[in-house]
């Protein structure tokens, strides 16, 4: 041993704070289906008693319903009526569109079938409608939802054409009625719910009467006012085609348009391009004339041009001329050889040869002179074709005027009178509609008086009563469970104060006996269960010569002086030699559970009135000492930490094997925060289902403050009897039968 300046503490003892067990050797927590049972057992008084009570609740709430009958009525809709004439009603409806059964459906269950059926039926002041109703059930739920509904929102105000009964009363028919369509066909179902079936029977098939009604006077009323509106565009419609055939006469006598518009206007564009054409002719032979004309015009002022000019060679009296002229020029030539130039035959042939080109020149000019004037003609020709070409367009302008004109008066008159032709055919049609009494909306099954109530549905809603009961008591389990934060099973005591688990110790009762004893009338389990903690507590300790064990709790009532003296007990059974100390000098019980007196004991020692070896007693078991707790002190901390306490623990440490120390609770007192240091290890007792998890982390945490070194914790006073499930896992009956045949041969 050393002495160190805080304190006492035995050699080989771990530091201070090294009492917690390392995180990753604590087995991890994680929920399991039999921990869920072992919660469920342990508050099975608790699921027992909510499910009864919610149990009863949904049997009183089922039976106190009224018994409610469905009729049922069928109904075909089709998407047009009959196809009794082939022409199209006013109501068309378009068989491509699912919105038009969605208002079918909500028309059903429109207000104004709702006044219909009450008007048809005389129900305005019949009960449940008007009138006295009977009071619903204190349990109905109906009840309970329009008292809310008025508390919140008030009574709504009623339609403008309803007095406040009236709404009142159709509110309450149409709150019972049901519209429910069946799947792939256009059948739908009108369904009612009563207390009397044969009332209901009647109130469906009044449903389907007026819904039928309605249809029909809605097409009937569609078609009339159809009718009526198509008379008044008629009569209009009569007077614009009058005065557009009027128009049009009018523009016909005043342009004397005897022959169509459109054939003259085509006698005009022919002239047109009649005169186009023929321009284009005489454009073209006034520029062939023209060049003609310059090239023999040209062609007289360069020498021996003109023969070469086509109409000179084609013309036989000037080639005759020019023969002749050849003939005579070439004999001149010859008498020239000859004769002198006054010859008389000389001057003959000279004058022939004169004459001769007179005569050639003269026709030249003559066919000079008609090329000129054909070309002259062509313009002429020309010039009298382009006018009457302007002419004709001029015309022909005004004609398309005039076409313009009269087309739009005969398209306004052939319009106007389609139109009208078009009213007094739909005028027609709409009237024979309108007589036709047929309607796209049949009856395929009606409603008969029911037999059998289908609502409370008893069977089903007790089922579901029993389930929801039974949820309902389990989650309350769970729920007091989770907000039950006491200690209740070893794995808590790992999981939350971070300590290995000693062991448990089962709560007992004995007649005739304070607390239980190891060696006198406890049972089996309980003493077997002490000595599991002997067999820890030598195991979790190192051998010493002597090791000091400090048992303490968080509060008062948790059985640490039972555990510290069957500690003792076990043991000193063992054969080693155990000091029992009552620590506890405010509620000092060793003496009780020992026998003996309370003084002398520790106190005594402790201030100098008594001896250590008058004050530590043997006891009834076979090496087992007790040192009571003495006088009780005014000041018992103080006196547990002074020096002649340390001396006097250091003293007795080297007398006997085993020193148990009983002290205070940690949280109540200091006086176990003042001697925990001391031992060599602290024995921290937990009281099953008596102390927080809260409460048990703030003694650990103190005893950490002190330097204690925590060895580990003890379950004490677990209810295996009343648990027995929850605790299966740690004791079986099979163990408990085990330790009374043990005892039994013992």
């Amino acid at each position: 041993m050393s002495d160190t300046k805080e304190g006492l503490r035995v050699v080989g003892a771990p530091a201070p704070g090294d009492y917690a067990l390392n995180d990753a050797a604590l087995p991890p927590a994680s929920p399991h289906v039999v921990n869920s049972l072992m919660v469920v057992y342990r508050r099975r008084w608790t699921v027992v008693t909510a499910f009864v009570l919610a149990t009863a609740g949904a049997t009183v709430y089922t039976f106190s319903q009224p018994r409610l009958y469905e009729a049922r009525t069928r109904l075909l809709i089709e998407t047009e009526n009959p196809n009794v004439v082939n022409f199209k009603a006013v109501i068309d409806e378009d068989q491509t569109k699912a919105e038009y059964y969605q208002t079918q459906y909500n028309i059903i269950q429109s207000r104004a079938i709702g006044r219909r059926a009450l008007d048809e039926l005389k129900l305005w002041n019949t009960p449940p409608f008007g009138g006295t109703a009977p009071a619903d059930s204190p349990f109905s739920l109906r009840r309970v939802i329009a008292l809310v509904h008025t508390t919140n929102a008030g009574p709504p105000p009623p339609p403008p054409d309803e007095t406040a009964l009236q709404s009142r009363a159709v509110d309450a028919f149409l709150a019972r009625l049901d519209v429910t369509p069946v799947r792939n066909s256009r059948l739908v179902d009108i369904k009612y719910r009563l207390d009397d079936p044969a009332l209901a029977q009647k109130i469906v098939n009044a449903v389907a009467h007026a819904y039928i009604e309605q249809t029909m006077e809605f097409k009937f009323t569609a078609s009339k006012q159809a009718g009526d509106w198509l008379e008044e565009r008629l009569a209009e419609q009569r007077k614009v085609v009058e005065q557009a055939e009027a128009r049009l006469q009018a523009y016909r006598e005043e342009h004397d348009a005897i022959v169509p518009a459109e054939d003259r206007q085509n006698i005009v564009v022919q002239k047109l391009a009649d005169l186009n054409t023929a321009l284009t002719r005489a454009k073209t032979e006034r520029i062939q004339k023209q060049s003609a004309y310059d090239q023999i015009r040209n062609a007289r002022d360069v020498p021996g041009s003109v023969d070469t000019f086509p109409l000179i060679l084609t013309n036989s009296f000037i080639q005759q001329q020019k023969s002749q002229l050849s003939e005579l020029q070439r004999e001149y030539a010859q008498l020239s050889e000859k004769l002198g130039d006054k010859h008389p035959e000389i001057i003959k042939v000279k004058s022939a040869v004169q004459i001769s080109q007179a005569k050639l020149s003269g026709e030249i000019s003559k066919v000079v002179d008609s090329v000129k004037t054909d070309y002259l003609a062509a313009v002429a020709q020309e010039r009298s074709l382009t006018a009457a070409l302007e002419q004709q367009k001029t015309e022909a302008l005004v004609m398309n005027r005039k076409a313009i004109e009269y087309g739009v008066l005969e398209r306004d008159a052939k319009s106007s009178r389609q139109i009208y032709e078009s009213l007094m055919q739909r005028a027609k049609e709409t009237g024979v509609s309108a007589e036709l009494k047929t309607s796209n909306i049949s009856v395929i099954d009606r409603a008969e008086t029911p037999r059998t109530p289908v609502e409370p549905r008893v069977q089903y809603m007790l089922t579901l009563g029993g389930c929801g009961a039974f949820l309902f008591a389990l989650c309350l389990a769970f729920f007091f469970e989770h907000f039950d934060n006491r200690i209740k099973t070893p794995e808590e005591i790992q999981t939350h104060l971070r300590l290995a688990s000693l062991g448990l110790v089962p709560a007992v009762r004995l007649k005739g006996s304070i607390s239980p004893s190891l060696y006198k009338r406890a049972p089996g389990n309980f003493a077997e269960a002490l000595r599991t903690i002997r067999t820890n507590v030598l195991f979790a300790l190192p051998e010493e010569a002597a090791r000091c064990i400090l048992v303490t709790s968080t509060a008062p009532g948790e059985g640490k002086s039972v555990i510290a003296s069957n500690l003792a007990m076990s043991l000193a059974h063992s054969g080693a030699r155990v000091l029992l100390v009552d620590g506890d000098m405010r509620k000092p019980r060793g003496h009780e559970l020992l026998g003996g007196p309370q003084e002398p004991g520790l106190s005594n020692v402790i201030v100098g009135e008594t001896k250590l070896a008058d004050a530590v007693r043997r006891t009834p078991i076979p090496s087992l000492w007790l040192l009571a707790a003495g006088k009780t002190p005014p000041n018992p901390a103080e006196l547990l930490g002074s020096e002649r306490f340390r001396d006097l623990l250091l003293s007795l440490q080297t007398r006997f094997d085993w020193i148990i120390i009983d002290s205070a609770p940690i949280m109540a007192v200091a006086d176990a925060s003042v001697m925990a240091h001391r031992a060599t290890g602290v024995l921290f007792v937990v009281g099953s289902e008596m102390t927080s998890r809260h409460a048990a982390q703030k003694a650990v945490e103190q005893l950490t403050h002190c330097r204690a070194r925590i060895i580990g914790a003890v379950l004490n006073r677990v209810a295996l009897d009343r648990n027995r499930y929850y605790y299966s896992h740690y004791y079986s009956r099979e163990y408990q039968a085990y330790y009374r045949s043990e005892r039994t041969a013992s």
